[in-house]
């Protein structure tokens, strides 16, 4: 029989932080809720916490339950309690890592990233949409101008823009409104053998991590939280000291929320 343990760690905490982590006995699940630059009716920590709640209930009181169908099903809940409308909503990432008997089960909705042996898993297509903000707001922090009015200006439109091709084909999928968009998830089954350890993060730790080199992932996943949060205080030291204006790496703020999980799968006799 195989085990699943975790180690998290976030900065800010759990409940100052638009990421969201929980965990079951079996599983270990990963959101980040999308910053709002536009206005929404609800904060996306709120929508976060709501849909990661939902989840961990369905997936402690059903360890078996297939991933897409528990994800549209805490997606229709969420919409309903928090009363929220398509295209003018928060919305988030999703992972969920589930051990299933002699398999891991993976579903990815957005940009987290979780790496294993041998492989690595993202949903890029909210990256590969050709808008021309996103390219024009990274430009122009490499040339110095900081966060300034003009940036914030770009999010907005950045951000409209999004929503305008969310949920549908041809644009990206994520967790908002639509329970269908649980099933256009990136999926993957993996026997257990060959996915000793997993790496889960939001994007907030994972690209200045990849800036700054910390990419040794075995030993990562080794780490207890302690160590875990180090890393992530570094993270956020280097975006405040060294580049406070996002010019050496071009993001939408001067910091994002950062979560690590380090997933470990364990024989027990």
């Amino acid at each position: 029989m195989t085990a699943l343990t975790s180690s998290v760690a976030q900065y800010p905490p759990f409940h100052d932080s638009d990421d969201k982590v929980f965990t079951t006995r079996d599983a270990v699940i990963v959101l980040d809720g999308a910053s709002a630059h536009a206005p929404v009716p609800v904060s996306p920590s709120t929508y976060a916490d709501s849909l990661g709640r939902r989840l961990h209930d369905h997936l402690d009181h059903d360890a078996g339950i297939d991933l897409a169908d528990v994800l549209a099903d805490a997606i229709t809940a969420t919409t309903a309690q928090l009363c929220l409308t398509a295209g003018a909503s928060p919305s988030s990432t999703v992972t969920i890592l589930r051990r299933r008997d002699e398999h891991v089960d993976v579903l990815m909705l957005g940009d987290n990233l979780l790496v294993a042996p041998g492989r690595t898993i993202t949903d890029p297509r909210l990256g590969h949409l050709d808008i021309p903000e996103r390219h024009l707001y990274k430009q122009r922090l490499a040339t110095g101008t900081g966060f300034d009015d003009t940036h914030r200006g770009l999010l907005v439109t950045l951000q409209r823009r999004q929503a305008a091709r969310r949920n549908r084909p041809g644009g990206y999928w994520i967790a908002e409104t639509d329970p269908a968009a649980a099933y256009h998830a990136i999926r993957a089954t993996i026997p257990v053998d060959q996915i000793p350890w997993a790496i889960v993060a939001t994007d907030g730790a994972y690209a200045p991590m990849k800036h700054l080199g910390i990419t040794d992932w075995p030993t990562i996943s080794a780490m207890t939280t302690a160590v875990l949060h180090d890393i992530l205080d570094r993270c956020h030291t280097w975006e405040h000291d060294t580049d406070p204006d996002a010019r050496t790496l071009p993001r939408a703020k001067r910091h994002d929320d950062k979560t690590l999980a380090a997933v470990r799968m364990q024989l027990q006799g």
